[in-house]
């Protein structure tokens, strides 16, 4: 074994026995499950009805009703986005497109899956429901007929705030949902990532590249919440999804993500509940967990950073993941797309049905099958096709 090996794995294991020492002395295991996507059978689960803060996989719901919309014909997938006021002051994670700037929804899907982007996830709520707020009373009318009895949305994205909470076991029901109900999409999942030419946005879930099969799905992360994942893996035709909540590092739920999705992969039979009859357990479930001062205190984020090698990379110490051994597949932007010379700062603005052939900021055509391209100068405002207007202001709003 090299020295250079031997270190990293030095580092790695003080890293988790740091982590430990952080979250012994009463903190319990965290919320987890695991499910076969076919069967719908439980594969393991912890915990899985305790209520959590989902931070962004609250943008799981955003994009589920989003392909609801598409598939029913409301939208399509190169519907032009806005970028409202509104949207635009949403905090980081976030793309900082000016207001008045349109992108396909294609696009705008995929800034939301990889980059994570708060402001990308208003301006498709206001795309489809015409508010944020009608948006978020349709991902909770869903989350009702989906059976998610312990799930409240308020808003698109998953920053804190009052009244949002979920479970894994709620989170699970979507994620399968997500992959039963709309397969033709379920490549907005496993991009690695994407390249403006100026800047280039990596996926943050480490199984991607990493674990054999790993096809999804979503991370997370708000100190209250600690580090969420929902992920999915296929081998030979099976489908596992597997959820963790409140993680103490990102290594710590790739690493208990992969787990589960090895174990759910690799066994042959075992004789779960189906995740829909699960029944709730737990002492003090309907109660919304609150692990801030467990993870964003400074003797946590220290442990946090020992978990880097020399080059602050991270350092993945599991049976499971595999090192990368290449960059991210990311696909270089065009460049040359035509600056506009209108700039428009409306919260609501009429959006134009673009003439086919039309070009609209964040459109590139083809995809790779891991990665997508923004233009090089995105986060600019283009102009539509040729013949299409861009919309007026009116004087009263």
């Amino acid at each position: 074994m090299s020295l250079k090996l031997q270190s990293r794995q030095m580092v790695a294991g003080a890293a988790i026995a740091a982590l430990a020492a952080v979250f012994s002395g009463g903190a319990s295991a965290n919320p987890m499950v695991a499910v076969d996507v076919g069967s719908g059978r439980v594969i393991e689960h912890e915990q899985a009805f305790q209520r959590w803060y989902p931070a962004s996989l609250t943008k799981l719901m955003t994009i589920y009703v989003v392909f609801k919309a598409v598939k029913s014909g409301q939208m399509s997938l190169q519907t032009p986005v806005t970028m409202s006021v509104h949207a635009a002051k949403e905090p980081p994670s976030k793309m900082y497109f000016k207001p008045g700037e349109r992108f396909p929804l294609d696009s705008a899907l995929k800034y939301l899956m990889v980059k994570s982007a708060n402001d990308v996830a208003v301006a498709i709520g206001e795309a489809v429901s015409g508010t944020e707020e009608a948006f978020v009373g349709e991902m909770n009318a869903t989350a009702r007929q989906l059976g998610m009895n312990s799930t409240r949305f308020v808003n698109p994205h998953g920053l804190p705030g009052d009244g949002q909470y979920t479970t894994a076991r709620d989170m699970a029901l979507l994620a399968v949902a997500l992959r039963r109900e709309f397969p033709e999409f379920a490549h907005y999942f496993a991009y690695e990532g994407f390249t403006t030419g100026k800047k280039s946005y990596t996926n943050y879930n480490l199984l991607i590249g990493r674990f054999a099969g790993a096809d999804g799905m979503k991370t997370g992360f708000i100190c209250a919440s600690g580090f969420n994942q929902v992920s999915s893996a296929t081998r030979n035709g099976k489908t596992v999804v597997s959820v963790v909540l409140g993680a103490p590092s990102q290594e710590t739920r790739a690493e208990e993500s992969a787990r589960l999705l090895h174990q759910g992969l690799t066994t042959t039979a075992w004789g779960g509940a189906r995740l829909q009859s699960l029944a709730p357990y737990g002492e003090g479930r309907d109660r919304v967990t609150d692990i801030s001062g467990e993870i964003c205190n400074a003797k946590a984020r220290a442990a946090r950073y020992e978990g880097r090698d020399v080059e602050g990379k991270m350092v993945l110490n599991s049976p499971y993941l595999a090192k990368m051994t290449r960059e991210p597949r990311l696909v270089q932007a065009p460049a040359g797309l035509p600056r506009a010379n209108v700039e428009i700062a409306l919260s609501r603005v009429p959006i134009p049905v673009p003439r086919p052939g039309g070009i609209l900021a964040g459109q590139v055509e083809p995809f790779a099958a891991s990665a997508f391209t923004a233009p090089a100068n995105a986060g600019e405002v283009l102009p539509l096709a040729p013949g299409v207007p861009i919309p007026v202001p009116r004087p009263q709003i």
